[in-house]
């Protein structure tokens, strides 16, 4: 895959009007290259894990990016991890700046594993990213999840594909 780039998503099936059905192939087992890949930085509230204003900042974010063509819908991706039990970061890929965003850049290898199933697997998940990593011969440097759709648009879809993103460390 080349650098920047992930798996193609095609935003064209969308029946919801919200997200567009999640395509698996291409996702599992991919390394992602990344070298000072832009995205937009946000935060949300939770309360012991719970997001409780992920609605609000996502649908400002979103709006901002729209608003100034920052995104590639074909190579969309937003990357989520828990900082704690009452706040989370979300990484929005991006193709330009963002007023009123922040802006920041990743840079490294990216291993992925798609996953399917509730919300509440997370931490199941995150131990298996973190496992991953120790298979590749390298440490686990942080774990995120590429939430694929929203919690109505997997009842309607009746899947729930979530992507897992390890970032290769040292070796172990």
């Amino acid at each position: 895959m080349k650098t920047n780039q992930t798996p193609f998503n095609d935003p064209s099936d969308n029946t919801t009007g919200c997200c567009p059905r999640f395509n698996a192939k291409g996702w599992d087992g991919q390394t992602l290259h990344f070298k000072d890949k832009p995205f937009v930085r946000a935060t949300t509230h939770s309360v012991a894990h719970l997001p409780i204003d992920m609605g609000k900042v996502f649908s400002r974010v979103l709006a901002n990016i729209n608003a100034a063509h920052a995104v590639d819908p074909a190579h969309s991706i937003v990357m989520s991890r828990d900082l704690s039990a009452f706040s989370a970061e979300h990484l929005f890929a991006v193709n330009a700046d963002v007023p009123g965003e922040e802006r920041v850049t990743l840079s490294g290898e990216y291993v992925t594993k798609v996953f399917e199933g509730p919300f509440s697997q997370v931490r199941k998940w995150h131990d298996e990213m973190q496992d991953l990593a120790k298979e590749k011969g390298r440490t686990a440097k942080s774990v995120w999840f590429y939430y694929t759709t929203c919690p109505k648009c997997a009842k309607v879809y009746g899947k729930n594909p979530v992507v897992g993103l390890v970032e290769l460390g040292a070796a172990a």
